[in-house]
């Protein structure tokens, strides 16, 4: 259970992992305040190997894509913020809560990579639904606004 206006981790009771008198406590304050809480289902993340305290270990992940909407479509870009619970069986992943971040890399797949306006005339299910602009389109897109060229 998480509260709704929560943030950082603070609030949240992991049910399969709470005592019962925490589950007491939360029954309690649920009840008084239902519109206070929402239920999600515990979600099994990940492991990597991280070096904690002098010794390798296992510690859950998570994955924070960054997404891009210019209005008319929403593209995912190729990276994200990789956060980590450096406490052992946390499932709380979060900086507040004493987590850190790891290295995220996106690896090319092993076919060619085909710009947008080549993947529109390609056949469908093909090509990806939207890699969003080359960064190069982006860089220049940018150079012209801050020049004050108006962009075709």
């Amino acid at each position: 259970m998480k509260p709704v206006d929560g943030s950082g981790g603070k609030g949240i009771v992991i049910g399969p992992a709470a005592t019962g008198a925490e589950l007491d406590e939360l029954r309690v304050r649920v009840l008084a305040d239902p519109r206070s809480w929402i239920a999600q289902p515990v979600v099994q993340l990940s492991t990597v190997p991280t070096f904690v305290d002098g010794k390798l270990g296992a510690r859950h992940v998570d994955l924070r894509p960054f997404a891009v909407n210019d209005g008319q479509r929403v593209w995912v870009l190729p990276g994200g913020l990789t956060r980590v619970a450096l406490a052992e069986g946390e499932l709380i992943v979060n900086s507040s809560r004493g987590g850190g971040s790891k290295d995220t890399w996106v690896l090319a797949g092993t076919g060619p990579i085909q710009r947008r306006e080549e993947a529109a005339h390609a056949s469908v299910g093909l090509a990806p639904q939207s890699t969003g602009p080359a960064m190069s389109d982006l860089t220049s897109q940018q150079d012209q606004q801050q020049q004050g060229v108006a962009s075709c």
